[in-house]
């Protein structure tokens, strides 16, 4: 049987982690936890980042097949999905990080159309732009959100409330 559910692209860094607040107060719900994913070994201080374990049960019942879209890659699965209580979820695998788009998309864009093949997605992120919006719209022949995130909040109640109702209207 083939999985009818909608992709959930997810990005770790603006949506569960909000890093842009990080020199200020942390928000609500938030526990600050050290981590040390590949790059942050001693001597190196550890990375400090903010989740909310309230974000789990949330993002499980939104009616998404959830994947991980994050630089973060695999190591999402040992460091984040423990503190939110997710089970290990798939990956999208990037070919190449932070490279310049010969259209000025976002370097994830095109590979998130190809391996949605087709499939209505979501994609939650805090560096989406218009230009994103429009190429996804010319490329991808199913449905698609695009989610941004503000990086200084993270994921809000607002936000899970307009994922569930997209979620529920394919």
């Amino acid at each position: 049987m083939t999985e009818q559910r909608p992709l959930l692209f997810l990005d770790v860094d603006g949506p569960l982690n909000p890093w842009w607040a990080a020199s200020r107060r942390r928000p609500a719900g938030y526990r600050a936890l050290p981590m040390r994913p590949t790059g942050w070994e001693a001597p190196r201080p550890p990375l400090r980042v903010w989740l909310n374990p309230g974000h789990g049960p949330l993002l499980l019942d939104l009616g998404f097949r959830l994947v991980w879209a994050t630089t973060w890659q695999a190591e999402a699965n040992i460091w984040i999905a423990p503190v939110l209580g997710l089970p290990e979820l798939p990956v999208v695998h990037w070919p190449r990080m932070h490279h310049q788009d010969p259209d000025g998309v976002h370097w994830k864009t095109r590979h998130l159309v190809a391996t949605a093949a087709g499939r209505p997605f979501a994609w939650v992120d805090d560096e989406i732009g218009p230009t994103d919006r429009e190429w996804i719209a010319r490329h991808h022949r199913g449905r698609a959100l695009l989610h941004r995130v503000d990086p200084a909040k993270g994921l809000l109640p607002d936000d899970f409330a307009t994922l569930r109702a997209w979620a529920a209207a394919g």
